[in-house]
């Protein structure tokens, strides 16, 4: 495993997790851990590049407040055994920027995360949460690669088709038959109403199911009777939470885990199920939309649910 700070200050923000960094390693890799730290642009990030047996590594670049070295590895990981899994000529990788999508200066940081990967070309970014396809095409400018370009320079409109919510969608219809569920008629609560949980919700009260519960960031709502999911995205695009929604009854975000229900989708940060809460989950299926797996003694303790 190579581990490389970059930039100035390696201690500070994201570096805090360099003592931890070298318990990752194991026979898959990773086999580059680059802290990188940009003061004069405020930039803090992560690259772990994890496996390039198969060819150059692919992975999403993500933005959060509260991203840290280990949940780039795990995504980094995840990513190695997914396009494996897939049969793609590609390894495993991803990045991490800390900083809040909705208030940084997202191009400023991007172009600087663009150019301090210049050299790593062994990783191509593409989008992930708190990042899109524009971001792709200004790291596509300052160093020539990039996947999930936008529309106008070639790009698939990932976003605007909601590809990761369509393939939510699916793991679905696959496991449900698994614990005795139909999706017609299927109760589903979604964790997290953005980019990903609209479109998921949005294919599945398609196939049949019932919106019963949504959240975001700023509240939540409940009805039993089923949410528009349309009217809740027009509603969210007009800058307004999910909890201010007239389709619903207002809850703590929190509340979201006690709702019955056959389908419990958690699709914004991960580990939003702990061994600390998963026993007040009432779900007959917990789909997660992101890639990071859940702990060894919390996958036991959902399988005896």
């Amino acid at each position: 495993m190579n581990f490389e700070a970059r930039g100035h200050k390696a201690g500070s923000q994201l570096g805090a997790d360099v003592p931890a960094v070298f318990g990752f390693g194991d026979d898959l890799g990773p086999c580059k851990v680059i802290h990188i730290h940009e003061e004069a642009v405020g930039l803090h990030a992560v690259l772990v590049v994890d496996n390039v047996a198969a060819g150059s590594a692919i992975g999403g670049l993500r933005m959060a407040h509260d991203v840290t070295t280990k949940e780039c590895f795990r995504l980094a990981r995840a990513m190695t055994l997914k396009n494996a899994a897939a049969g793609l000529a590609h390894g495993g990788a991803k990045s991490v920027i800390k900083a809040d999508p909705k208030t940084a200066d997202r191009e400023r940081l991007v172009r600087a995360f663009a150019c301090a990967i210049r050299g790593v070309e062994d990783y191509i970014p593409g989008p992930d949460m708190g990042t899109d396809e524009m971001c792709m095409g200004w790291i596509r400018d300052e160093i020539g690669r990039a996947v999930g370009l936008p529309k106008s320079i070639g790009g698939i409109p990932l976003d605007e088709l909601g590809a990761t919510g369509w393939g939510l969608y699916h793991a679905i219809k696959v496991a449900l038959p698994k614990v005795g569920c139909d999706l017609a008629g299927a109760r589903v609560v979604i964790q997290g109403f953005g980019a990903v949980g609209y479109h998921a919700a949005r294919f599945l009260a398609q196939g049949g199911a019932k919106i019963i519960a949504a959240s975001d960031s700023r509240g939540a709502i409940a009805n039993a009777a089923g949410i528009d999911v349309d009217a809740l995205h027009k509603h969210k695009e007009t800058g307004a939470g999910v909890a201010s929604f007239a389709g619903g009854k207002a809850l703590d975000s929190d509340a979201l885990i006690d709702i019955a229900c056959e389908i419990w989708v958690p699709a914004a940060r991960p580990d939003v199920i702990t061994e600390h809460n998963v026993e007040r989950l009432q779900a007959k299926l917990q789909q997660a939309e992101g890639l990071i797996e859940v702990q060894k003694k919390l996958s036991v303790l959902l399988g005896l649910k």
